[in-house]
């Protein structure tokens, strides 16, 4: 098996190089046949390992050792269990859709073998994060992630907004990256190994060992280190306040806004702080800051989502808000239903961008909902999957994210934890705020009247195959995986003793899909998110005037909401334009009056005018010289003297 194991990312890994250095020589079709047949045999393997791993056989192992220093053996290597499993699966499955997506909706482009390079290099790399054992080689998949996202995001490189984005998300994640390599530092420091199981096995250990911060108070070094842990999970998931990349970063190709922001990179954070459970755990500070962090994110980005026109928009700010709702499951210790909802939520919102993409390519790349309606008729295929993952985001039973989402609730409602009432009023509140805009962007793009240019609707039609076989093939998981997975994740089966679980109150009473669909239906987040269809049904199909009327009569609220609460504004003057106001400063001050100014040419001057006075007193009379002797003399006399 551990040959299988190596395989995965490697295939992955190879299919990237093929496609990037002999793109030119393979062709297109050669390219997309390479890159595909990767990632489907990682699929398969992932699958493989992945039934194996149920039967009991799970692996900690090194693969080789890239270096030793100070007796810190620095390895790389696989840690297989359950969680890695499942991630394994998500990721190679959703990626092998985005790879298929791929086909139609970049066939057109004329980079088109260098985008399938890195969207095979990008598994590799989420492939490494998800099976490491150690923390050198979850800093690598982590930094490599980053990178090759940076790439995708700014793909079309002769758009100014796209270059804006994918700078934007990079210099983001270094505020996050800083945190964690100080977290990974501060556990070598402690822990003297950044092996898992090194760590993990000596945690309690050091659970009561503290240090004196600058400010001269005393920390727990736990809370120290998962608190610089979670800086790195808030910039790479997307947490605020380090979220603003996340909704510029959809100026990438659609498929790459799947692929990042439903399995793979914006949860790469969710999965590292599950995968640090046993730390966690022994720091309720800690958890207490990532559940309201969660909390903020899951209700602020909701809200934001209502305004939002763009479809590719309002998708990557239900992610925002969705990824709070994971954030909030492991601030209460739920972390095997946070790494639950991750995998349903992967399958749901990876099919809605793939559904918002191939209604972009059938209006020529028109991305605005108000120039949309009426699309059911011509696009079937794109309306029902459409249709299954809005019922799913909302968390409609028996659809995926119903089981997950309630299991979230739940878990918040029965949580004693500091700040588990604001969360359970956020996450309520967010499931009706999540139903009306899932279902808002359903109406104004599917339904009523439309609004298309004549000349689009002429030539209106379904995607080609390469795109409606992978939001079929997505809907399935979409209506499904919530029923298979949900007793496991539960009672903690599904991850067994891969991450920390603490049983779900107010649970146990429904111990099967069935039961939780039968409660569900008589509980508050049900009626809410009907509640939120039945508004946006009335706002987008019944009254139509009424968003207009409600925006003029709440018009600061609304404002505040269409600016994003002016988070971006205030990074750009304090950050941004305050970042080159002292480096103007810098340079006018120190770099030319200073250094130029001072030391440079005032040395040169200096010199220039000595050399001008000791000239003139070179004149070539003797009578000068011979005076100046006299002087000279007296005043040694006068000093002699005085002495």
């Amino acid at each position: 098996m551990e040959t299988l194991y190596l395989l995965i990312p490697i295939s992955c890994l190879a299919a990237s190089v093929v496609a990037g250095l002999m793109g030119h020589l393979i062709g297109r079709v050669g390219a997309h046949r390479v890159t595909i047949g990767a990632v489907g045999l990682a699929l398969i393997l992932s699958l493989i390992v992945t039934l194996d791993v149920y039967k009991g056989n799970t692996f900690n192992g090194s693969v080789y050792t890239w270096g030793i220093s100070g007796g810190v053996s620095f390895e790389i290597g696989f840690l297989i269990d359950r969680l890695t499993a499942l991630m394994m699966s998500v990721v190679t499955f959703v990626s092998l859709m985005v790879h298929i997506y791929t086909i139609g909706y970049m066939r057109d482009d004329p980079g088109y073998t260098r985008f399938f390079s890195y969207i095979s290099l990008f598994t590799f790399a989420m492939l490494m994060l998800v099976m490491a054992n150690n923390f050198l080689q979850l800093f690598f998949g982590w930094e490599a992630v980053g990178l090759v996202s940076y790439l995708l995001i700014g793909f079309w490189y002769d758009r100014e907004s796209a270059i804006a984005a994918n700078l934007k998300a990079f210099l983001v994640n270094r505020v996050g990256d800083l945190g964690f390599i100080l977290g990974i530092a501060a556990i070598l420091y402690l822990f003297g190994s950044l092996d898992y199981a090194a760590v993990f096995a000596s945690a309690r250990d050091y659970s009561g060992n503290s240090v004196i911060g600058p400010l001269g108070f005393e920390w727990q070094w736990m809370t120290v280190v998962c608190l610089l842990l979670f800086v790195g999970a808030m910039g790479k998931s997307a947490q605020v306040p380090l979220h603003v990349w996340l909704p510029d970063s959809m100026e990438g190709p659609t498929p790459i806004s799947a692929l990042i922001h439903a399995a793979t990179m914006v949860t790469a954070g969710i999965f590292m702080v599950a995968r640090m459970s046993p730390l966690f755990e022994l720091s309720t500070t800690a958890l207490s800051v990532v559940l309201i962090v969660g909390a903020v994110t899951a209700l602020l980005m909701a809200l934001v989502g209502l305004v939002q026109n763009d479809i590719k928009r309002v998708v990557a700010y239900s992610t925002l808000s969705q990824l709070g709702y994971m954030t909030v499951a492991l601030g209460v210790s739920a972390y095997s239903v946070s790494i639950f909802h991750l995998a349903t939520h992967a399958f749901f919102k990876a099919l809605l961008f793939l559904a918002a993409g191939s209604v972009i390519i059938a209006l020529h790349h028109e991305q605005d909902m108000r120039r949309m309606g009426g699309l059911r008729h011509f696009m079937p295929v794109t309306y029902i999957t459409a249709v299954i993952g809005s019922l799913a985001l909302a968390g409609i039973p028996p659809f995926a994210g119903f089981f997950s989402k309630d299991a979230i609730i739940e878990a918040v409602g029965h949580a004693s934890i500091a700040g588990s009432g604001f969360a359970y009023f956020a996450v309520l509140s967010g499931v009706f705020v999540t139903a009306f805009y899932s279902f808002r962007l359903v109406f104004m793009v599917f339904h009523g009247e439309s609004r298309v240019s004549e000349d689009v609707r002429s030539h209106l039609h379904e995607s080609p195959w390469s795109v409606t076989v992978p939001l079929i093939l997505l809907a399935i998981p979409s209506i499904v995986a919530g029923m298979l997975m949900v007793e496991g994740a539960l009672s903690g089966g599904l991850f067994g003793d891969s991450i920390e679980h603490r049983a779900v109150a107010g649970e146990s009473g429904h111990p099967n899909a069935l039961g939780l669909v039968l409660h569900g239906f008589a509980a508050p987040p049900f009626w809410l998110a009907v509640a939120g269809i039945a508004l946006a049904w009335l706002f987008y199909i019944r009254y139509q005037t009424f968003p207009g009327i409600v925006a003029s009569r709440l018009a600061l609220i609304h404002q505040i909401l269409l600016r994003k609460y002016g988070i971006d504004e205030l990074y750009q003057r304090v950050f941004a334009s305050g970042g080159r106001s002292v480096g103007n400063f810098l340079w006018t001050f120190l770099d030319v009056k200073l250094i130029d100014g001072v030391a440079v040419n005032g040395t040169a001057n200096l010199v220039g005018w000595i050399s001008g006075i000791a000239r003139r007193l070179q004149t070539g009379y003797v009578y000068h010289y011979a005076f100046a002797m006299i002087i000279g003399l007296v005043l040694l006399m006068s000093w002699q003297l005085w002495v």
